[in-house]
């Protein structure tokens, strides 16, 4: 996949195998699939629920991920960097280096990476058991 990133930067990157089968099902169910120039990930024209030829914006994105957080009843906020965090966390927690974690981010620092890291913020219930009441 070729990523345009802030501050004008490309990042180019394998695309995971679930992601190519689910961005294939999106491109034939919208017919983007044959229009290879139509923005991926289209805005809607006005209100007719009918897609436009205008790629979405970020602030879109940001409210559209903020609205479906608030319907599913999650109580935190929400937003693209939290998609980064899982995906930074969830690679390293299954093994991964953070030096390719920084590579994947396309990161200038390890240390930037390190600040996506939530691993230690989960505390099991075998540590919470040892409470002896």
């Amino acid at each position: 996949m070729r990523l345009d990133e802030k501050g004008g930067k490309r990042h180019d990157m394998p695309c995971h195998h679930t992601l190519e089968a689910w961005l294939g099902a999106w491109l034939s169910a919208t017919g983007r699939a044959t229009t290879p120039k139509a923005p991926l990930f289209p805005s809607l024209a006005g209100r007719t629920g009918q897609f436009s030829d205008t790629a979405m914006q970020p602030v879109d994105v940001w409210r559209m991920i903020r609205r479906r957080a608030r319907t599913t009843g999650l109580p935190t906020r929400i937003g693209c960097h939290t998609f980064r965090a899982t995906g930074i966390t969830e690679y390293l927690r299954n093994g991964g280096k953070l030096e390719i974690a920084q590579q994947m981010a396309n990161h200038e620092s390890a240390r930037t990476t390190g600040l996506y890291d939530r691993r230690d913020d989960q505390i099991s219930l075998d540590e919470i058991e040892r409470i002896l009441i």
